[in-house]
């Protein structure tokens, strides 16, 4: 399993053939600010998931630190449906990541904070 610098990834976001890069936080998190384009797969989902990345040529998993990321790349490439597909963890996640974040997504819930008691 690799690791691919963030402007690597940066720079094939930018081409024509981007990756299919994999935010493996929890949705609240990934709905404050994730790299555009990104598939949000919580890591407790994965495994029941992970058929839906079978048809992906490239694929870089996203964490906040680049570490369970590192699993999660692990997990996918030992998916019997992921034959020729090069998986990747993204070196130092999010948090070394200069590009572009987008905030939201399709399932974006407003975050109106905790109910209020009455």
């Amino acid at each position: 399993m690799d690791e691919i610098s963030t402007e690597r990834v940066a720079e094939l976001l930018a081409d024509g053939a981007p990756p299919t890069v994999v935010d493996i936080r929890e949705p609240p998190a990934f709905r404050r600010g994730h790299i555009p384009g990104s598939l949000n797969v919580p890591f407790r989902q994965l495994p029941d998931r992970v058929a839906e990345l079978a048809d992906a040529d490239h694929v870089v998993t996203v964490c906040p630190h680049g570490k369970s990321s590192v699993q999660a790349a692990k997990l996918i490439e030992s998916y019997e449906g992921i034959t020729d597909a090069t998986v990747e963890s993204m070196a130092g996640g999010l948090s070394e990541w200069d590009g572009e974040i987008e905030s939201g997504g399709d399932d974006a819930e407003p975050d109106e904070g905790p109910a209020a008691p009455f």
